[in-house]
């Protein structure tokens, strides 16, 4: 793992709905003279190879965050969530505020002192965010308004030499595993066509890949995305122990015999592979709503949206490589 391309591809902010900015981030890391198409909602497709059969592979740009709602008298922000947001983790959190013309503003969420509270209530709908105003006016020239949003602080840490731990590796992790991936193809003769997919939405019902399964047809669809780990029940399934066949979650049941299929192959080519059961869905659904066989390859991903998402960079190099060697070698 490229620890600073991972910098490079997390802290642009890009919450569901608003990947403007992340989007331009990854289509300028591109390779030179490779031309995306960007489809009406903002997803990013390209395809490489030539060949009857194709395989594809996707992975959202897509953030949690928080759209402002309205500019209150006391100039704080009214906000609601978007995604999957725990209340807990929004009282005493530095903020990035992006506003419409892209500008990130700092802000805060702050708390009731112990000397000062008489009960405790972490409720979103009784929190606002501070940008260091007191009036509407003062915010408003800031810059700010409503329909702008927020996203976590994010700052990166090295535990233990092993693993990395940042906000929105969920799933950035994954838009760089295809950068990646992308990088390793271009010097390749393939056989078949490749297809890969930054797609948008993600977060709020998997709104870009339901668009893309009614214009792409691959064989194979492999979303490349998060396994959130480690409970009851995802068992044994944790960082390091190598990439995550996504076998089934709250949504989707993975292609059992493409699973198993995945399984032996990888175990041929000594990629250590976990396999799991979890919680969520992943841009595969409307991919298998639609009759394409489809398994998701994840990475264990602990304390999944939070602030301190952590992976394996072990796991991501053997993610890459298991994409690398799906394209190039599997049977579709």
């Amino acid at each position: 793992m490229n620890l600073d391309r991972l910098t490079e591809v997390v802290f642009v902010p890009g919450m569901t709905g608003r990947e403007e900015m992340i989007r331009a981030k990854i289509i300028e890391m591109l390779p030179e003279g490779v031309e995306p198409f960007v489809d009406d909602l903002g997803n990013v497709v390209l395809e490489v190879g030539n060949g009857d059969s194709s395989i594809a592979f996707a992975a959202h740009m897509d953030e949690i965050g928080l759209l402002v709602t309205g500019v209150n008298s006391d100039g704080s922000l009214s906000f609601k969530k978007v995604g999957g947001i725990a209340d807990e983790l929004l009282v005493g959190r530095h903020l990035d505020v992006i506003t419409s013309s892209g500008e990130s503003i700092d802000g805060v969420i702050g708390m009731t002192p112990p000397h000062l509270r008489e009960k405790t209530d972490l409720s979103w709908q009784n929190q606002v965010i501070d940008v260091g105003t007191s009036s509407k006016e003062e915010t408003a020239s800031l810059g700010i308004e409503v329909l702008d949003y927020a996203v976590f602080r994010k700052q990166i840490s090295i535990l233990n030499d092993k693993y990395v731990a940042v906000r929105s590796l969920d799933d950035r992790s994954g838009c760089l595993a295809l950068l990646d991936l992308l990088d390793m193809l271009m010097e390749t003769d393939l056989d078949r066509r490749i297809v890969l997919a930054w797609t948008v939405q993600e977060e709020i019902g998997l709104i870009g890949a339901r668009a893309l399964s009614e214009r792409l047809k691959p064989n194979l669809f492999f979303p490349v995305d998060s396994f959130a780990c480690c409970s009851r029940l995802t068992g044994h399934v944790r960082p390091g122990n190598g990439p995550v066949l996504r076998m089934s979650d709250t949504s989707s049941l993975g292609d059992y015999g493409l699973g198993k299929r995945l399984m032996e192959f990888s175990r041929e080519r000594d990629i250590p592979l976990q396999v799991g059961v979890t919680g969520g869905g992943t841009d595969g659904i409307p991919f298998q709503q639609k009759g394409t066989k489809m398994v998701p390859l994840a990475m264990a991903v602990k304390y999944l949206h939070s602030e301190t998402e952590h992976i394996s960079m072990e796991d991501y190099d053997n993610l890459v490589r298991l994409m690398f060697l799906i394209s190039t070698e599997f049977t579709v």
